[in-house]
Order: C-alpha cells, then sequence, then structure tokens
C-alpha cells in the first residue's frame, strides 16, 4: 500500500467503500489523485451499485458540477456552521442569471436578492433569487436568461454570505 499513488488508494478507497454496502456510506473527496476518466468511472460505478443496493451516500466534495447529477440533497458546511440545507431540484430553480443593457437589467434586479454582478462597459449579467414568473417578464424586458450551475449557486450563496457577516 506504502507504494500506490495517491490516485490508486482513492482507488482503493472507492472500492472498500462500494464494496462495503454500508447502510451509511462516507465518501470523502473519494477522487483525489485521479484523472476526469476515471473520476466519471467512480461516478458511473457509485450510480450503477446504488441503484442495485438503495443506502445513504455521502459524498463530500468541491467538484460540485461534476458531481451534480448524483445529488439529491445538498448541504454546505463551513467551519462548522451549516450554511445552506435543501433539496437539489429546489435549488436548481432557486436562481437565474439575466444579462442585457444596465439600464434593463438595474431595473429588472431592484426588487430581488442579487447573489452577484457583473458589469462590462453597458452590459451588466447579475445572478439573482428567481421568484415565480422572472423568466418571461426577463425576456419581455429584452434580457437574456440562463440557468446557474449548482456550483455557481453555492459559489455565490457562500461568498454572499461571507461579505455579509464581515463587519469593518
Amino acid at each position: 500500500m506504502k507504494k500506490l499513488s495517491r490516485g490508486q488508494l482513492s482507488a482503493v478507497g472507492i472500492v472498500i467503500g462500494l464494496a462495503s454496502r454500508a447502510p451509511l456510506t462516507f465518501f470523502d473527496e473519494p477522487y483525489l489523485g485521479l484523472d476526469a476518466v476515471a473520476r466519471q468511472i467512480f461516478y458511473d460505478r457509485l450510480l450503477e451499485d446504488f441503484a442495485e443496493h438503495p443506502r445513504t451516500v455521502v459524498l463530500s466534495t468541491h467538484h460540485i458540477d461534476e458531481a451534480a447529477n448524483l445529488l439529491e440533497h445538498v448541504i454546505v458546511i463551513d467551519e462548522g456552521r451549516v450554511m445552506l440545507d435543501s433539496d437539489t431540484d429546489d435549488l436548481r430553480g432557486s436562481a437565474m442569471q439575466v444579462a442585457g443593457r444596465a439600464d434593463a437589467v438595474n431595473a429588472f434586479v431592484s426588487d430581488h436578492e442579487v447573489l452577484a454582478r457583473e458589469q462590462l462597459g453597458g452590459l451588466v449579467s447579475a445572478t439573482i433569487v428567481a421568484e415565480g414568473g422572472d423568466e418571461a417578464r426577463a425576456d419581455d424586458a429584452g434580457l437574456a436568461v440562463t440557468p446557474v450551475s449548482l456550483q455557481n449557486l453555492i459559489v455565490h450563496l457562500t461568498t454572499k454570505a461571507e461579505r455579509s457577516s464581515v463587519t469593518v
């Protein structure tokens, strides 16, 4: 075991974790040292094994978008504090990004919680907490609407929380 690379050690841990079929299985950054192909194989095998042997699987990861299709529930913990605890499907539709002329975006987001904002010249992009009917209203306002990936949503929510907790 001492002669195995980091990726090989991760592969051994994955095999043990899958083979144990424990009712509660923890994988803490199980893909360390694995390349993209090996990580995808892990995700595929995890889904196959879960389908045959359902159980609770806790996957601790920093590769959120990579693992997003595996997740049913997301809990974000920062320094021992639960910052987010939600079903993945609820999270996916909870935010959207609108982009367009600065005046149109500013008017549209004026009554929304803005999670992130970027400006390049006269164009603005804002990530907002979405409300029912927002996509149609944004389209009517001539704004481009795009979904927010799970990873970007978590980044925006956690950095917003960090900014709001900083005292000057």
